[in-house]
């Protein structure tokens, strides 16, 4: 048995799909289990223990189209399992040449890609709000139901987490905080994102540290000087750093955004802040967790800018944030 799962990104999405992977090698112990991903995502699947290969897309252009899909129609696949539902992730999977391809029947951000799948789930037998539970009901048309959510996800060393555990003064716990993310409609204010620094430091006896990507090393530094010098800057990281420093950390806060989504996967405690997204498809999908929205009262969901003059983000006061935070930690 030769599967392939069609995931090209984003890196939260990823994160999402592991345990449908998880799922697929659990019932099928002996297949052969590749991941089709975009090239810059390609070092979170690498991490997903049950893949036994990922596969870059390493160009969007016709040119990579054509290189990958030479490489994919070399394995013959019995099945690919697109679980991202775009034209173009459907295209990959039915232009891959495997026997049967799986997607979904409805809630298709592109209803197009319904014309490139073999088998869809019966009707109503994908009703589950989270993305996680909408990936594992698909692969009943392969056979599988397994509710179950894990994230076999691998460890490797990381001197991030070394330098982290040092400015902390060595066994002194620490959080994480994740300002950045790539939609500015998700991004709530770093000053805000400062206090519930402080409160952390001054209150809860933890140490912050403030995550950043390409781009958004000014943002965490504005986040560390609205602390009051009680956060530092988290040093420069790899995806498997992130892992690395979320399995170890107090808790973590953040927008919807994907180092929120490696934290849950890495069972950490978080606290999470939602607007133009909502939390029941795609927020932390432990109970425990504490998440902070407006989604209700968002005017512009599943939209990179706000288009509005009340943008709703801004009317959640940092105090709602760092009652999410004592709440959180408390349990």
């Amino acid at each position: 048995m030769k599967i392939l799962i069609v995931r090209l990104g984003a890196l939260g999405d990823i994160v999402h799909a592991v345990p449908a992977a998880a799922a697929i090698r659990a019932a099928y112990p002996e297949a052969r289990i590749d991941w089709l991903v975009d090239a810059k995502h390609r070092a979170m699947v690498d991490l997903v223990t049950p893949v036994d290969r990922s596969i870059p897309l390493e160009r969007p252009t016709a040119a990579g189209w054509i290189a990958v899909i030479r490489v994919l129609r070399r394995e013959h696949y019995d099945w690919a399992v697109d679980l991202q539902g775009l034209l173009k992730s459907a295209v990959l999977a039915r232009a891959s040449g495997a026997a049967r391809v799986a997607g979904f029947a409805d809630g298709l951000r592109e209803r197009t890609a319904r014309l490139c799948y073999s088998d869809v789930p019966e009707a109503g037998a994908v009703d589950a709000p989270h993305v996680v539970s909408r990936n594992l009901q698909l692969l009943r048309v392969l056979g599988i139901d397994d509710r179950r959510v894990s994230f076999p996800l691998r460890d490797e060393p990381s001197p991030a987490l070394d330098a982290v555990r040092g400015g902390s003064g060595g066994d002194r716990p620490f959080a994480l905080i994740n300002p950045g993310a790539a939609w500015p409609n998700k991004r709530w204010p770093a000053s805000d994102y400062g206090h519930v620094a402080a409160y952390l430091h001054d209150v809860e006896g933890l140490r912050p540290f403030i995550l950043w990507g390409p781009g958004e090393v000014e943002r965490a530094q504005a986040v560390v000087d609205a602390s009051g010098g009680t956060a530092g800057l988290a040093p420069p990281t790899s995806v498997a750093d992130i892992l690395a420093l979320c399995r170890a950390a107090a808790l973590v806060v953040s927008g919807d955004t994907g180092p929120l989504h490696i934290a849950t996967a890495a069972g950490a405690p978080t606290v999470s802040i939602f607007g133009p997204t909502d939390p029941r498809r795609n927020g932390p999908i432990a109970p425990i967790d504490q998440v902070v929205s407006r989604y209700a009262e968002c005017g512009c969901h599943y939209q990179r800018r706000c288009h509005r003059d009340d943008w709703c983000l801004a009317r959640i006061p940092a105090a709602e944030v760092t009652a999410a935070v004592r709440q959180r930690l408390a349990s």
